[in-house]
């Protein structure tokens, strides 16, 4: 058997961030649904950077921004998503190799450019999110190595990139090559748009063996059982796979682990700037509690942690030493 060399590998957009501040009359202007995530093409991208006042560019990407988090709270991690071979495709390179992340997928030549979401930001620090696919769309099944794959504890599948054909394809092949390697799969749900579209897959994939953790918020796993009672919702999706992770904003978040449920207080946070990567950095710190084989309530605490840090600033990469947060929080 492969021997694992890292804790976790991810499949997911390779995406770089383009953040700017508005106001609800700006989302309101442009027809956009306020804290949503919307898909967009190449000219409205182009229309929509055009009207947004000064940006900061950061390389993101969901699974990415879990990985950069897990990096830096000392883990072992592995990235595979598809950039163009332009300038943000270097940029995000570089960034996700400089995080400490093997990454050695060979930029695509040609168009289209590599993916970019444009991400609002209102005053509420709620961010509305206009995502351009790009490159990230056309990542081929052949460039899932398998036994890069049998190297991982936990293959790591982003929700957004289920939604193009061909991504699809791959990752479905990476959980074969998981499953059949011993393998955890983990999956994050993304956005409840994308549960509309592909919910029935999900589901199908849970109900067949093949997804052992999910990660999800209230609206996400209401989407995904149809229901807008909660408590339904996770009794109905915790019975589908051994362990459910459900994050509730300033609620807090719990975990239902075979039948065994585990809830945590947020974390308090001094200044609310920008809620974007909370659940992508919450995920951090859970895989890193498991990692550690800490009790499902500390691994729920150190993903809090590391969520109040994240929305603290701009940008989905942590700027604090959120290892040592959680040192502190610990102890």
């Amino acid at each position: 058997m492969t021997e694992i060399r890292y804790d976790v590998l991810a499949i997911g957009n390779a995406i770089v961030d383009i953040i700017a501040e508005t106001n609800d009359s700006f989302i309101t202007e442009q027809g956009l649904t306020k804290g949503s995530m919307q898909l967009i093409d190449e000219d409205r991208a182009r229309t929509l950077y055009d009207h947004m006042g000064p940006a900061r560019e950061i390389s993101g990407g969901s699974a990415a921004n879990t990985l950069a988090g897990l990096a830096r709270l000392g883990h072992k991690t592995a990235f595979i998503g598809q950039v163009a071979n332009d300038q943000l495709g270097n940029v995000f390179a570089h960034d996700i190799r400089a995080g400490g992340i093997h990454f050695d997928i060979q930029a695509r030549d040609g168009a289209p450019a590599t993916a970019c979401c444009y991400i609002l930001v209102t005053p509420d620090a709620q961010r509305t999110m206009n995502t351009f696919l790009g490159a990230s769309q056309y990542l081929p099944a052949r460039l899932i190595d398998k036994e890069l794959i049998e190297s991982a504890a936990i293959l790591y599948l982003e929700g957004y990139l289920w939604d193009p054909e061909e991504p699809r394809a791959a990752m479905r092949n990476a959980i074969d090559v998981a499953r059949a390697a011993g393998r955890k799969v983990a999956l994050t749900l993304s956005d409840a748009f994308v549960i509309s579209r592909h919910g029935p897959d999900f589901l199908a994939e849970m109900e067949a063996g093949r997804i052992d953790i999910l990660f999800a918020n209230e609206v996400e796993i209401c989407a995904l059982h149809g229901s807008d009672d909660f408590e339904a919702s996770v009794a109905a999706i915790a019975a589908k796979v051994p362990l459910l992770v459900c994050t509730r904003g300033e609620h807090g978040a719990i975990a239902v682990e075979n039948g065994v449920r585990t809830a945590v207080s947020a974390e308090p946070v001094t200044q609310l700037v920008d809620t974007t990567g909370a659940g992508d950095l919450f995920a951090a710190g859970v895989f890193a509690g498991i990692a550690q084989s800490r009790p499902m309530a500390e691994c729920l605490t150190m993903g809090a942690v590391c969520a109040a840090e994240i929305i603290s600033h701009y940008g989905a990469r942590p700027e604090a030493d959120i290892a040592e947060l959680v040192r502190q929080r610990f102890g």
